[in-house]
């Protein structure tokens, strides 16, 4: 992978980059789903869910359209983003703290420059570290919490934590809130699944939810030999899909979860509005993995597929020029890309440590910077390889080649003819040349991701 230069965000001269709107330290604002693809959005042309909250976001900043996890699953995803790091770095392969130290993380270098920082939500890197922040709630798992002899839906607790924190931050410090939803992750061993809150059950009633083309029989079985009834996907594909009646209901209250959160999404930003900060605020929408919705015949995230890995990335940064508001951005980011660009606009250097790059030049410099055109994808095993197999990737834009190393099985896919990644080319010998090609790079990016 080619480094880019440092570019201070601040400076004017020869990055031709634009300055900060006024002096003030930037705040920031994530706003953090689980288990959304790249397209749960009306912005991006999703024909059912409705979220005209962070449509009307991207319609004031900027979507990147081919944005990617380096690994999906929730724990590891949200290490990578707090570190700016791939899991061969950062060390966590599951849901357990990360190794990389606390001050070398976006919140933790914040906090060490003066900032109010806070976390709400989900966290799933071990036990949240609540003497690093000023600010700390940490739940997750399931849709509906009695507190103090009350129901209170996860999405609820979530947008009156982030108000909490909005209205008490100090008011002369700069700030940065971790918005970490729950949904519309499922509750998993509840058998409905996506637990939506009464008034969003209007929703959605009188739509028939489009069935992907490889939600089929078929498609799963040209899965390699080695997935069967024992792969957590396929078994979570039973939970969730395995009758049209099912995969109705299942995806209407997926998508009630998902508008819910649009809704707080609307609720902060307008608050941050109403305090006079929004226009020296770096606001961002993105989620931790992507999902199949009964593609391939599976079910949740994990592999390499496009709706494993593709996910949402919205940017609104008060320093971006009028006339890229609104527009969207076809280059390869990925979520270890949000800690530098974080701190970068906030003035402070990345550590050396991280592996991401600064984002904010692809849509504040005047002329486009060279840019990844790859990347390398690692998953972990968890728990055996019949439950979870472990699998790599080198992604590109026209190609992917899969590895599952522990089979030691490749894939190879024509992304530009085949983007659901049903016809696997690894034997056809008119890819020979560019198979052998993708795997002597696949091995240099793996080697540079560790």
């Amino acid at each position: 992978m080619k480094k880019l230069l440092t570019i201070s965000l601040l400076a004017f001269t020869t990055t031709g980059l634009l300055a900060a709107p006024d002096d003030k330290p930037m705040n920031v604002v994530i706003l953090y789903a689980d288990d959304w693809r790249h397209d749960t959005l009306g912005v991006a042309g999703n024909p059912v869910v409705k979220t005209p909250h962070i449509d009307k976001l991207a319609s004031t900043g900027v979507r990147f359209t081919e944005n990617c996890v380096t690994t999906a699953i929730c724990g590891v995803s949200r290490a990578s983003l707090f570190t700016g790091q791939w899991m061969s770095r950062h060390g966590c392969r599951d849901f357990k703290a990360f190794k990389t130290p606390f001050a070398e993380t976006y919140p933790g270098l914040l906090r060490a420059n003066g900032y109010h920082v806070g976390h709400v939500g989900k966290w799933h890197n071990g036990k949240i570290p609540k003497k690093e922040y000023d600010f700390a709630r940490d739940y997750s798992g399931k849709h509906w919490y009695e507190i103090d002899g009350e129901k209170i839906h996860v999405t609820k607790r979530n947008e009156n934590d982030a108000m909490e924190f909005l209205s008490e931050r100090p008011e002369d410090k700069p700030f940065c809130l971790t918005l970490a939803f729950f949904a519309t992750h499922a509750e998993d061993h509840h058998p409905d699944q996506f637990l939506p809150q009464p008034h969003s059950m209007k929703l959605y009633q009188d739509i028939e939810v489009p069935v992907p083309p490889n939600a089929t029989q078929e498609s799963w079985e040209r899965l390699p030999d080695f997935f069967n009834e024992k792969n957590e996907g396929r078994n979570r594909w039973g939970w969730r899909f395995d009758t049209p009646e099912k995969f109705q209901r299942m995806m209407k209250n997926y998508y009630r979860l998902a508008t819910e959160v649009d809704e707080v999404c609307g609720k902060v930003v307008a608050e941050l509005e109403k305090q006079g900060v929004l226009d020296n605020t770096l606001v961002i929408f993105t989620t931790d993995n992507g999902y199949y919705h009964a593609e391939h015949g599976l079910g949740d995230k994990w592999y390499p597929h496009q709706e494993s890995i593709r996910v949402p990335l919205i940017i609104n940064d008060p320093r971006m020029p009028a006339e890229k508001k609104g527009s969207t951005n076809d280059e390869f980011t990925l979520n270890v890309d949000l800690a530098p660009t974080i701190l970068s606009a906030t003035g402070i250097k990345p550590p050396q440590t991280m592996q991401g790059q600064d984002i904010a030049p692809l849509y504040l410099a005047e002329k486009a910077p060279e840019w990844r055109s790859e990347f390398f994808y690692q998953h972990p095993t968890l728990r055996n390889a019949e439950f979870i197999p472990a699998s790599e990737a080198l992604v590109r834009k026209d190609y992917k080649y899969f590895y599952w190393p522990e089979q030691k099985v490749e894939q190879l896919f024509h992304l530009t003819t085949d983007p659901i990644e049903e016809n696997d080319l690894i034997n056809d010998p008119r890819h020979a040349e560019v198979l052998a090609e993708m795997r002597q790079r696949f091995a240099e990016l793996k080697a540079e991701a560790q």
